[in-house]
């Protein structure tokens, strides 16, 4: 086994703190640090889950996905959320849309829906096609 292991995503954003509180809501995570400018979430206690912290960054640009023109800001990643089936893929969609997200106008499978964050990062929604 490594000695090494990810424990966290680091997101950068105009409003770290803003991007978070989205996050927060969505994910039910938790602040467990928090400084001027940087945020650090986790999963409640007991529960499984990659801790995501949110840095401002002045110059910050979204991407541009999916990609149209060549300079345009490519992304680098994006996360996936899974939820628990399909009738909660729909349900999560609408939750992340009234909590600030913007549903993608491309949508390449369907039990995957990708939206953008307040802050552009795109992340997709989605669910187990074996369930």
């Amino acid at each position: 086994m490594s000695p090494t292991r990810l424990s966290t995503v680091v997101l950068d954003a105009h409003d770290a703190h803003g991007l978070a509180a989205f996050y927060r809501r969505l994910l039910g995570y938790e602040v467990r640090r928090e400084e001027p400018g940087w945020v650090l979430l986790g999963p409640p206690p007991g529960t499984e889950g990659t801790s995501l912290a949110f840095e401002t960054e002045p110059e910050y640009a979204p991407p541009v996905w999916p990609t149209r023109t060549p300079g345009d800001q490519q992304m680098m990643l994006h996360l996936d959320i899974e939820v628990d089936d399909f009738a909660a893929l729909e349900t999560e969609t609408a939750r992340a849309v009234a909590e600030g997200a913007r549903l993608a106008e491309y949508q390449p499978q369907d039990d995957v829906r990708v939206l953008f964050d307040p802050s552009g990062h795109p992340f997709c929604l989605w669910a187990d096609a074996s369930h």
